[in-house]
């Protein structure tokens, strides 16, 4: 891997990650119409730990408020009642699932879950799904002319059976197009959470769960193409773009719909089909490109 393909990789990643339109379906796709290698599991769950940092950063005071609750509540039993306490817990529980399904479908992640037409189709149906939770919610936020506006869940809600759902839906996103944060947000929107509260359990879930990751990928760089300078240096890019970027999703989820990358997601979907289809596009494009 060249250093500049490593900058660009690491700016889809750091571009991409926290929409939900599936970061390592675009690096895998970046990849295949560059004519490049595809930069595999290992780079991608590495390169997550640049954005991943920049979670860690923005939302410094939630993560060390909730992390030194949850710690006084192992000694002090009136401490297992506060909300922040319970969050922490709440995210250790939600972290099961992809943990457990991460190990058991390596092989698949690594191998056939990268093939083209798979990617695409997660892409339409999974932006399918997020188009109608995003309806949803607007129509409890707005109500109607015979309907009244529904106040949604907060994450003073959440509970172990929506901590579990979560989850689940995180895990959906071992899959490249499904998106971590588009599943996530998805199955939040269905279960009545706000838009903002989907959001943040979100990316609060994905902490644990992209680091040990990212950590247990680490043994493979150096392997094939992938080398320590270029993936490090795509990391970096990673975590500066992508704190840019989590900063103005988080304002933009509060006033605006989440369709705009619903249409994108399903027209991407297609000219993934029609190109590969056509043979413009091998399904498994990148895994011989030099």
């Amino acid at each position: 891997m060249s250093w500049f393909e490593s900058f660009v990789l690491g700016l889809v990643q750091g571009l991409t990650e926290f929409l939900p339109i599936s970061s390592s379906a675009h690096l895998r796709l970046t990849a295949a119409f560059a004519g490049w290698h595809d930069p595999g599991a290992a780079f991608t769950a590495i390169s997550q730990i640049g954005t991943e940092a920049a979670v860690l950063i923005y939302f410094r005071k939630d993560i060390a408020r909730i992390v030194s609750a949850w710690f006084r509540s192992l000694t002090d039993k009136e401490m297992r009642a506060d909300h922040d306490a319970q969050m922490g817990w709440l995210v250790i529980v939600g972290s099961i699932p992809i943990g457990v399904l991460g190990i058991t479908l390596k092989n698949q992640i690594e191998g056939p879950f990268r093939d083209l037409r798979l990617i695409a189709t997660t892409l339409i149906v999974m932006g399918i799904v997020l188009g109608i939770a995003d309806r949803l919610a607007a129509r409890d936020e707005d109500g109607g002319k015979h309907r009244a506006v529904k106040e949604r869940k907060t994450l003073k809600d959440l509970g172990i059976r929506d901590g579990l759902i979560y989850g689940f839906c995180q895990a959906m996103a071992l899959i490249p197009g499904v998106s971590r944060s588009g599943a996530t947000i998805s199955g939040g929107l269905l279960m009545g959470y706000t838009r903002e509260s989907a959001a943040r359990y979100s990316f609060l879930l994905a902490i644990p769960a992209v680091l040990a990751s990212g950590a247990y990928e680490l043994k493979d760089v150096g392997e094939g193409h992938v080398s320590w300078g270029p993936t490090t240096f795509a990391t970096i890019v990673a975590f500066f773009v992508g704190y840019a970027v989590i900063a103005w999703f988080m304002k933009f989820i509060t006033t605006k719909s989440f369709m705009p990358f619903v249409y994108y997601r399903v027209a991407l979907g297609i000219l993934i089909f029609i190109l590969v289809s056509t043979g413009a596009l091998s399904p498994h494009a990148g895994d011989s490109a030099g």
